[in-house]
């Protein structure tokens, strides 16, 4: 059965590249965006992010967060944007999916060390403020929510090859000890996950090559 999504923040590199995998695969898709919609999405609400009611998300399979901030002044947004969506989706069944990072992930089986450990100090804010956004996220049981976690070489204008790794909350890599996705293989990531009869849900997973 064809899915009826929307996108948050659709415009971006991401979300464009979600709302036209989508669209290829037959879903009926809605941008969300605050001017114009530079999507292949059928439909399009323009609207800020912390606008959205309840009632402008009603209806939807499921709702695709592809928000991110890199201003070290507004990190927090991370949090407070992902509680503004998933508290409009309280209680509801449908499904909200985040483009999350790859910060986060576990470098170790007891789950204490993550890879964002490991970054310099300069380049910390943005893992750490979506690992917080995560944790945050973790505690909610009134939402159904996934949280897709890329590799730690997130390509933006790398190849679609439509083929990739599902793997869990470790980082893991290839056999060359490589950790990579491009955005548009992470899509057609996201959209299985949005397609799949089995979701992951209230789980975070990550997908590599």
């Amino acid at each position: 059965m064809s899915k009826n999504i929307a996108v948050v923040a659709a415009n971006g590199k991401a979300g464009r590249l979600i709302v036209e995998e989508a669209v290829n695969r037959g879903m009926d898709v809605t941008a969300i965006v605050r001017g114009e919609n530079k999507t292949k999405a059928q439909h399009a609400i323009i609207k800020d992010l912390y606008d959205l009611t309840a009632d402008d998300l009603t209806g939807f399979d499921a709702v695709v967060d592809a928000f991110g901030i890199f201003d070290p002044a507004k990190l927090d947004e991370h949090s407070t944007s992902l509680k503004h969506l998933a508290d409009a989706l309280s209680g509801s069944n449908t499904r909200l999916l985040v483009v999350g990072g790859a910060g986060s992930l576990y470098t170790d089986e007891a789950h204490t060390k993550q890879l964002s450990d490991s970054f310099p100090d300069n380049i910390k804010g943005v893992p750490l403020a979506m690992g917080k956004a995560l944790d945050a996220l973790r505690k909610r049981d009134d939402v159904h929510w996934t949280y897709v976690s890329p590799a730690g070489d997130f390509q933006a204008d790398g190849p679609r090859t439509g083929k990739y790794v599902l793997t869990g909350e470790e980082y893991t890599t290839d056999a060359d000890g490589k950790s990579a996705i491009s955005y548009a293989d992470y899509a057609v990531a996201m959209v299985d996950e949005i397609a799949a009869d089995q979701p992951h849900d209230r789980e975070r997973i990550s997908v590599r090559w």
